[in-house]
């Protein structure tokens, strides 16, 4: 097996659980890292020699190898996938109780590069790494040993694509319909599987938008920005508002989210159109919401687009505050990682302030247990949700 020996100290980070290697902490002159074919294993050593565990490398980028297993002889195989997934799978039939979740979120759960969605007997897979696809064979063996899905979806998240230098993935194994069945609590909805965005469906947001009932009371008018498939404005709904705006610039996602209003027995509102205009043209007519609910895209993709995406949210918030009633509750959401919790809540608050209404936090959530966080990388917490009353 190929080596990847590393510059003194470079090995400190992945000794306490981190497992990436970047490729300045590479010691080319020993181990040529361009001499690596993409996707191919290592075997990742101090600057001693002394192993530190099996990783895929990919020279062409930052990130230039993944760690696997600190095992070095472990076989990367069918079987040590099976075990992988098996160990996955025991945490989410732990706490869920439908088949319908993250099954495998990355190096959370020791599989870098591959995340996986489940719908029931169906999956969307995304091989998001040059490690990853070169691995898919023995991955998807064990797939089809633990889980037997009838249909699965494959492709790669396209933020990762151009720094992987990896071609786009679209393809489809087994029975795969247009539209899925989505079972969330209460909630039943569909969601378009084959055109849809990312995995066709949200999961990380599950366990906040159960917390919501907490928030709404029967008889209060709610708004849902950057609804999609309008999970959050049926929430909202179930818990008893009178009255659901859904918003958002897609007209195929605002008919799911009527449909999926429908499917509950919860009226939805639809506009269609950027969520700044429509939000000023509801304040113009002097709406008021008791609840709304800001989950917008990731904003800040990169850390060099954190200025920029700032002034988006707070442009959002303040939008969202103008037709927020007296003692209304704000839902910010951000899932850009390059997005700190506190930025979030300050310019929720700078909006507040502006606007002369005192605000207070009544709490602060990340994702749900189907996305484990992984104590030594914080880049696997991304998502804050911050619950606010003005």
């Amino acid at each position: 097996m190929a080596r990847l020996q590393l510059l003194p100290r470079a090995d400190r980070r992945i000794r306490l659980g981190h497992s990436w290697v970047f490729s300045n902490e590479v010691d080319v002159a020993a181990t040529p890292l361009i001499a690596l074919a993409p996707g191919s294993l290592a075997r990742i050593e101090d600057a001693r020699g002394h192993p530190v565990g099996l990783a895929y490398v990919n020279p062409r980028a930052l990130i230039c190898a993944r760690l696997l297993t600190r095992d070095v002889r472990a076989e990367i195989d069918a079987d040590w996938f099976e075990r992988r997934i098996t160990r996955a799978l025991q945490l989410r039939a732990r706490h869920y109780p439908a088949p319908f979740y993250r099954l495998i979120y990355g190096e959370s759960d020791g599989l870098p590069g591959f995340v996986v969605d489940r719908f029931g007997e169906r999956l969307v897979v995304q091989l998001n790494t040059a490690g990853a696809i070169a691995l898919r064979e023995p991955f998807f063996t064990a797939v089809q040993r633990v889980l037997s899905p009838v249909g699965i979806l494959v492709r790669n998240a396209g933020s990762t694509r151009e720094l992987e230098g990896t071609p786009v993935l679209d393809e489809r194994i087994g029975d795969l319909p247009a539209e899925i069945d989505v079972l969330e609590g209460e909630m039943r909805l569909l969601a378009p599987l084959l055109e849809g965005q990312k995995t066709g469906y949200f999961f990380d947001q599950a366990e906040n938008r159960a917390r919501l009932a907490r928030y709404v009371r029967p008889g209060d008018r709610a708004v849902d920005v950057f609804s999609y498939v309008g999970s959050w404005g049926v929430a909202a709904g179930l818990a008893g508002a009178s009255q659901t705006i859904c918003i958002d610039s897609s007209e195929r996602a605002i008919a799911f989210a009527r449909r999926n209003g429908e499917r509950n027995g919860v009226p939805i509102e639809g506009r269609c159109g950027d969520a700044l205009v429509v939000l000023a043209e509801l304040a113009s007519q002097g709406f008021r919401a008791e609840v709304v609910i800001l989950d917008p895209p990731a904003l800040v993709k990169r850390k060099r687009d954190l200025e920029p995406g700032a002034a988006r949210y707070a442009a959002l918030a303040r939008a969202a505050i103008s037709v927020l009633a007296e003692g209304g509750t704000l839902i910010s959401c951000s899932c850009s990682h390059h997005m700190p919790v506190d930025r979030l809540m300050r310019i929720a608050y700078d909006a507040a302030r502006e606007a002369g209404r005192p605000m207070q936090l009544l709490g602060r959530f990340a994702h749900g247990v189907d996305h484990p966080i992984h104590p030594a990388m914080p880049e696997s917490e991304y998502l804050k949700a911050l619950v606010l009353r003005l």
